[in-house]
């Protein structure tokens, strides 16, 4: 029987329009083709776990409103478990304003709504009574939750997968608890106090090491159509991405974290679950949209 992985994370309602470049400050610019649909760092990674037949359960809050039923019916579609998603009358669904631009480059605006509702208890008991072998974290919910979720996980004896995402800054404790840690170039860049938000291949080793210093066990560091770089106590390595032509590249690193705790799963080792993650990657950003790609 396959190990069962849990994602404790935010469900959002995408609303997205195509522009023909990305909008400078105080700007207007006409945009086309717009659409909403699911999303949320937290559900498109529980969607990419279930849509590449690993066993998923997705741990969350939406609103009673019809975006959370459209949210949990994307998850269930997908072959996830969602008596983990509780719906709650204090705060809308979660929801995010996305731009994206002819050349696949997007900006993505958050509204937290009932993600921020998730609580450190429900997250423990979730768990503990779950007991999955892997646990699937990102930030677009209350960082003392996922700090509860870490810890719990941990004392049970499960892998912890965290993509830093939103950037924020981290306890030292926080990070001390991850077994694989996941940023991209921006997020890399805060967590260490560099200066902007792009890393030059040559320089990616040294920056690995620097965030496996922190803590966690490994660094998968992401670095876009250049690939990932991963670091642990016995290897320092360059993954090349897939070649293919970009349509939209949202919720990539969500697909990438999604695979990879599959291949995990699954038994494969670090070096081919990476691969694999790749792989899947570079597919969603071959189509429009989040969780639809």
């Amino acid at each position: 029987m396959q190990a069962e992985i849990l994602i404790v994370g935010s469900l959002n309602m995408d609303f997205i329009v195509k522009v023909g470049s990305l909008p400078r400050g105080g700007e207007t610019i006409t945009g086309w083709g717009f659409t909403n649909l699911p999303g949320g760092k937290g559900a498109n990674q529980a969607c990419a776990v279930g849509r590449l037949d690993g066993v998923g359960r997705m741990v969350g809050c939406i609103g009673r409103d019809v975006h959370g039923e459209e949210l949990l019916a994307s998850l269930r579609a997908a072959g996830i478990h969602t008596n983990g998603v509780r719906a709650t009358s204090a705060e809308a669904t979660g929801s995010a304003l996305i731009t994206v631009e002819r050349s696949g480059q997007n900006q993505i605006i958050v509204a937290a709504g009932a993600n921020q509702c998730l609580e450190p208890g429900e997250v423990r008991q979730a768990i503990a009574t779950a007991h999955p072998a892997f646990l699937l974290l990102q930030l677009e919910v209350p960082l003392a939750t996922v700090e509860a979720a870490a810890r719990q996980a941990k004392a049970q004896g499960a892998v912890v997968i965290l993509d830093p995402a939103p950037s924020q800054p981290l306890s030292a404790t926080l990070l001390q608890g991850i077994d694989i840690l996941t940023p991209n170039e921006s997020e890399a860049c805060l967590l260490l106090g560099l200066d902007g938000i792009t890393i030059e291949l040559d320089e990616t080793p040294r920056v690995a090491r620097a965030l496996l210093a922190l803590g966690p066990r490994c660094v998968v560091l992401k670095l876009g159509a250049t690939g990932v770089w991963l670091v642990d106590g016995n290897r320092s390595r360059h993954f090349p991405a897939r070649r293919v032509e970009p349509v939209d590249v949202t919720a990539a690193g969500d697909c990438f974290n999604g695979a990879l705790a599959v291949a995990l799963a699954e038994g494969r080792n670090m070096e081919q679950a990476i691969r694999f993650a790749n792989c899947a990657a570079a597919l969603t950003v071959t189509r429009c949209g989040a969780q639809a790609s």
